[in-house]
């Protein structure tokens, strides 16, 4: 196969695995800046371009997509699908992940488990917010945030009140959650791979902290799912319409949470922990589901 790798930096984990993997496979693999790369919208030959010169033709593209890029990157995967190139995550399923509100409404009507999630825009409202998730302990977080950051927990009513008036007043949009204590600073990161869990981690908070995100200084182990937890994990993702996602699970006392679902997850924590080649099961999965033209959301905007 040739396989566009959309990809900011060649040098990244996830990049260089996924590139490794391909070409042990004996594919083609040529790592595209997103940003670069620039299109010719037109009914008889939609094309892509990179520095004055059309990109040749693919058969796959897998998007590596940062949040920070997500209006710009996923127009251009767009471009790829119009062209008949099969996305291994298609436009339409990570744009519906990366909003974060939409993301758990989608979650929620498929009733699936979440935390109980507070929505508002007015500061008149904060008082009823909080009581609507339970009030504190409780997590206040911008959508737009991203690993971790923007993330506070609010220990009582007052900082609460006083911590959502802050984000109001910066215009920042915002939802509320109830806090889960009993998950103790933890969750589990499960990477699903078409209709499959592949390898499943969990992640563990440094000493006083609460967020588990690696990169905050979490620490990644080994964990065995339970029947309920690789069921919601397969649930979230399919909802979501993405063959690769990382779902991230809270552990609570009434069953298993989703807090998230990521259409990029990264490879260098969950294979550190596991021990498995899930670089290698995507490019497996591509070669088993690849072919032109096969993208659900094709024409559908």
């Amino acid at each position: 196969m040739r396989i566009a790798l959309l990809s900011r930096n060649p040098d990244l984990y996830s990049t260089r695995r996924l590139k490794e993997a391909a070409l042990e496979r004996g594919h083609e693999v040529r790592i595209i800046d997103v940003l670069r790369c620039y299109m010719d919208i037109n009914i008889q030959n939609p094309s892509i371009h990179v520095k004055g010169v059309e990109l040749p033709p693919f058969d796959v593209v897998i998007p590596r997509i940062g949040a920070s890029v997500t209006t710009y990157g996923t127009a251009v995967l767009r471009q790829f699908e119009m062209m008949g190139v099969y996305p291994l995550n298609e436009s339409v399923a990570i744009t519906r992940s990366r909003d974060k509100l939409r993301s758990l409404q989608l979650l929620s009507r498929k009733g699936i488990g979440l935390p109980v999630t507070g929505y508002a825009n007015k500061p008149s409202d904060i008082p009823d917010l909080i009581d609507m998730v339970g009030g504190p302990p409780l997590v206040v977080k911008l959508l737009e945030g991203t690993q971790g950051i923007g993330v506070v927990l609010a220990e009582t009513r007052k900082a609460a009140e006083s911590v959502i008036e802050a984000f109001m007043g910066l215009k920042a949009d915002i939802m509320v959650q109830e806090y889960i204590g009993e998950s103790g600073g933890a969750d589990i990161r499960c990477f699903v791979i078409g209709d499959k869990v592949v390898a499943a981690m969990q992640r563990q908070a440094a000493p006083g902290e609460f967020r588990s995100n690696l990169h905050r200084g979490g620490t990644a182990s080994l964990v065995r799912l339970s029947p309920a937890e690789r069921a919601t994990a397969l649930r979230a993702a399919k909802t979501m319409g993405l063959n690769v996602a990382g779902v991230d699970i809270l552990r609570s006392n009434h069953g298993p949470l989703v807090m998230e679902v990521n259409s990029s997850p990264g490879l260098e924590g969950i294979e550190a922990a596991t021990g498995k080649d899930v670089a290698g099961a995507i490019i497996g999965f591509m070669e088993k589901n690849a072919r032109q033209s096969r993208t659900q959301t094709r024409g559908r905007g």
